[in-house]
Parts: structure tokens; sequence; C-alpha cells
């Protein structure tokens, strides 16, 4: 039997003979002697075959990198100067007595250290790019981050509690993921985009706190943070306040940081209004980190002579603001257009900037193609308004406030990161005071900001029917280093409520009954006050690894695409199997030549 693993052997353990398993991280034959660092989940260590021990010896030959052994050695202290302070088995090494090649390798695709791996072949490949340290190390922790989320709502009296998969489709929010009964022809599940009515459904029967670390699925566009299945932190509680629910969530991330990573977080999180992120840094979900902050100059610029800001102020969804860049006159005109080209991502049509010379020399101390658009009142109040110095350059983005938000709060973050103007560490905030909703331009009607089971803020109630754009509601949402790490809300417990949120958002009573009559009926039966948060584990593992991709934090990942390039799902299946679902598949045109 195994007695240790491999990356757990130190000093401590000098002259036991131990056994161990592993693979074959590296195989060294120095002439005599063949060194063999054998890796396993916990890390390596260096295992000497000495040619006095002839059948060991002959087996070590034949050994190459990634086969599986059995070892039993004696553990003795390495030779002076040959220690290896970068591994915790490093001061010692293991001599062989017994050896077994349990299974041979091919030639791997890559090696196991190898940093610089297409991720094409690491997905195509899986089940060795699992074994580098790199994603061992990336799923150890998430492992321990699941572990402590356990241990601490357990402590809190949460029950963890499954909700179904196969479900019913349900309108809202993205598409859906659908399955086919066979049973029921011409009928369909829905894979869960969330627990979200379930959960709320065991807040009716009386299990006040719940959480699950619950599988989602949703079919939309994928991107970095993004897959077509993923793992939420799913939690529930009843007769707790908006404020106590964000106390709590908020000990429990504090406690998850220390837990696993040693880092204090601050106590209390800052909270921004909605309003005031979208203000101050063009986005909901603000890294601030970065200290740049926008400028509002909408109010100044309706009957400026330059169009481009004059028409978006006059917009009633119109927005025109500035980023001051300190020390941003040494960009060069490259990296300007860089910046234009780049904003162009977000739907900006262009992207004005002024530099600032030397502020002492009025205007021919600044640098524009636009300043002869502008009024020297105006240019004054820029200036003021966004603490310009000598040496700072200013951006402009004009347009609706969308577009302007989106892409001068890409530009912040960028430039802050790049040119030194990002502090380093962890900065955690919550954003409060959500709108219920946000027009929907395409289907020219309001769309739910969070979910249609968000409760509107005290005293906005009667909004719902009359200004819908100006109600706000109790949600929340948890943002870290520029990341939405957790969503949550205060739940619509009352069914009057409820169908005036539907009502607000175009779904007819009869859609209503259809879709959530189930959910409809157990608000009529004492169903208590309620609320609770979804965070995103892989989205918080990602963050906490310093992993590029949330595709590193999770075993089996899909591409960009939503394939996975290990099975080559999805694929194609068999008439019979059609068939016995009721299902016939229409031709695909092909295209032209």
């Amino acid at each position: 039997m195994r007695t240790n693993y491999c990356g757990a052997i130190n000093t401590h353990y000098l002259d036991e003979i131990i056994t161990l398993y592993g693979w074959v991280h590296r195989r060294r034959d120095h002439g005599g002697v063949i060194f063999i660092d054998l890796r396993d989940r916990e890390g390596l260590v260096q295992v000497v075959c000495d040619p006095d021990n002839i059948e060991t010896f002959q087996l070590a030959e034949k050994v190459r990198n990634e086969y599986v052994l059995k070892v039993t050695g004696k553990v003795r202290r390495r030779p002076e100067g040959t220690v290896n302070t970068a591994l915790y088995s490093g001061e010692i090494e293991v001599l062989v007595v017994n050896m077994e090649i349990l299974n041979a390798s091919l030639t791997p695709p890559f090696l196991m250290d190898d940093d610089h791996i297409s991720e094409f072949v690491r997905l195509e490949h899986r089940y060795l790019d699992l074994r580098r340290p790199v994603m061992q190390s990336n799923l150890r922790l998430r492992h321990k981050v699941t572990m402590a989320v356990r241990v601490f709502l357990d402590q809190q009296g949460f029950f963890d509690i499954e909700t179904p998969i196969l479900t019913k489709s349900t309108p809202e929010g993205a598409r859906d993921y659908l399955v086919p009964s066979r049973v029921n022809a011409n009928h369909f599940f829905a894979l869960p985009q969330s627990p979200q009515l379930f959960k709320q459904l065991l807040m009716v029967s009386g299990f006040d706190r719940y959480y699950q670390i619950a599988r989602c699925f949703r079919d939309e566009d994928l991107r970095a943070d993004r897959q077509p299945e993923f793992t939420q932190i799913d939690i529930e509680t009843s007769f707790l306040s908006e404020a106590e629910i964000m106390s709590l969530m908020e000990e429990m991330i504090r406690s998850l940081f220390k837990t696993v990573s040693n880092v204090e977080l601050p106590d209390p999180f800052p909270r921004l209004t909605y309003a005031e992120a979208m203000h101050k840094y063009g986005s909901d979900k603000p890294d601030l980190r970065v200290t740049l902050e926008l400028t509002e100059l909408t109010d100044i610029m309706k009957e400026v002579p330059f169009k481009v800001f004059r028409e978006a102020a006059e917009k009633s969804n119109g927005r025109v603001a500035a980023l001051l860049v300190p020390n941003g006159g040494r960009l060069t005109r490259k990296e300007i257009d860089d910046y234009t080209q780049f904003v162009g991502i977000y739907g900006a049509k262009g992207l004005a900037y002024i530099k600032i010379n030397k502020l002492g020399d009025g205007q021919t101390g600044l640098q524009s193609p636009i300043l002869k658009f502008l009024p020297e009142d105006i240019i004054q109040i820029i200036l003021e308004r966004t603490g310009a110095k000598d040496g700072d350059l200013i951006f402009f983005g004009a347009d609706k406030a969308k577009i302007v938000n989106e892409a001068l709060g890409a530009l912040r973050i960028k430039i802050g990161h790049q040119h030194g103007h990002a502090e380093s560490g962890w900065r955690p905030a919550w954003v409060i005071d959500f709108p219920m909703f946000e027009w929907d331009e395409e289907d020219n009607r309001w769309q739910a900001l969070h979910h249609p089971f968000t409760s509107p803020a005290d005293g906005h109630e009667d909004l719902l029917q009359n200004k819908p754009g100006e109600a706000l509601s109790k949600a929340y949402d948890m943002v870290l280093n520029g990341s939405e790490i957790g969503g949550g809300s205060v739940r619509i417990h009352r069914n009057e409520v409820q169908s005036k949120v539907f009502q607000a958002l175009g779904i007819s009573e009869e859609d209503a009954k259809e879709k959530f009559s189930f959910l409809l009926e157990a608000l009529q039966y004492g169903a208590p006050p309620h609320g609770g948060i979804a965070f995103g584990l892989d989205r918080i593992v990602t963050l906490m690894t310093g992993s590029e991709s949330i595709r590193d934090v999770i075993a089996f990942p899909k591409t960009q695409r939503a394939q996975c390039l290990l099975t080559h799902a999805p694929d194609t299946v068999d008439e019979k199997q059609l068939k016995e679902l009721n299902i016939r598949l229409r031709k695909t045109e092909q295209p032209k030549n």
C-alpha cells in the first residue's frame, strides 16, 4: 500500500522505508546512477536508482516520461550542493529498494511543466493537461473554496438541498438548453439556468436557510468568463432584510479568502449605488483598483457648436463624459489610434481628446483637433471639472449613455492597468439600488435588469405600472476587482406584486399562468419574506488563482464554440434515437458557390 504522497515527503521521514505511486515527470541518466522525478497530485520527489540494485536499475533504464510507477525505497538526505529549495521534498531523495512499472505511456504531446501549450492541444488532451502542476493547483484551490463555503454555511444553519436538473422552460433570461422527452412525446424539459424558482419554493416550504453548489446551463454566446454549463454557490434565506443578507454573505466571502488564501478583505465592504457606479466608472462592476474616474459633461454640451457632443447631450438617453489620464500627454499618436480602435468594439464612433501641454498658456497650451469647435468657457469648465494638470490628457465619449459607459468604462480599465493607474490587492464592493427594468430597444419593451422575481425597493411598488423606468429594486451585486462574483436580491413574496411586475414586463396573465402557475400559487400559501444570492464559483476561483479564463479552473470545460474537444461533443445521434424522441431533423442548406 502507498504510505505517502510524493510531494509530501521531507526530512521528517529520514531513514524510513516508504512506498510511493506516481508518474515519471522526468528521467535523468547520470552515467551509472538514474534519477527519476516522481510526481503525484501533491508534487515531486527525487527517486534514485543505484546500479548495485540490478533489477530496479534495469527497470529504470526502460522508464520514460509519464510511465506509472510503484516505488518502495529509503528516505535519505540529498548530497551537499544538490538541495532544491523550490520543492517541499527538496532536501531529501528516495533510494529505490523495489520498483514496479504499473503502466507504460506513449510520448505525451507536451511536457507537464511546459507553460506554452496551445489551448486547443490542452483541451484535446485534457486528461494530460490536468496532470500539469498548475492545473492540479487550480483544482485543489477550487476544492478548498467549496469546502470553506460548505463549512461556513453549515455553521450558519443552512441546509444543502438539491433541486431538479430536468425542469420547465420559462421565458426571460438566456436561451434554455432543451431536452426532448421520450415518454411524453413532443414535450421538452429544460436544463436549469439557475435553481431560482425552486429555491423560492423551498422558502415557502419552511426550509428557511438553503444552499447548493449547483450546476447551471445557459445557451448563450461565450467568452472567457462564460461557459454553457457552470457552477453557482446558490443561497436563499427567509426573514432576513436586504442589509442582513448582504452582511452575512460579506462575512462568508471574508471567511473564504482568509481560510483559503490567508487574505484579509475589508470590513465592511464599500457600497456604491448603481447610478454612482455608472456615473463614476461606466460599469456596474467597477474595478476599484483603477484610480481613474469619469467626469460628467452632458449638461454643458447641449449648445456647443461641436455637433457630436451637442447631439449626444440632447438625446434623452445620451451622455457626454470625459476620462482624465494623468501624464497621458506622453501617449503617442499610435497609442491614441489604438485606443480609438479599442472603444470601437463597444460601438463608439471615435475618441476625441485634448492634450494639456501647459495650462498657463490658454488654448495655445492645449493640443486637440476639436478645440476650434468648443467655446473657451466650455473648455475652462472641462479643465476645472476634470482637474487637469500640465502633461495630462482628456479622452471624451459622446453617444447613447450605454455606449459611452461601456466604451469609456472599458478604456478606463485598460489604460489604468497599462499605465500605472491601478493599485494591487483585492478591492471588493457592493453595488446596490439597481433599476427594476431596462429598456430593450430591439423588442421595444421593458426587461428585468436582474430577474422578474426581484422585489421593488420600498416605496417603489406604485411605479411599476406608471413609471417602470424609475422603479428601483432590492437587488445587490458583489463585485471584486472588476468582476461580478455574486448577484442577488430580496424576492417578491406577495402574489399581487409579482403580477404587477409581470404586467410591466409585458407578460400576459395567460403566459404567467402557463409558465409560473406553480410559483404564483405557492405565493398564496403563506410565503415568507425571503431573499438570497448566487455566487459564480468558477469566477471566484479564476480570480483567486490569477487565471486568464474560467476554463483553467474547470476540469472539463467547453470551448468558445460550446464544444468539448476531448469527447467531440456535441455530436450527431443515430436515426433510431431520433425516432424514439419523435424528432425529425431538417436538412441544412448548403452554401451556394
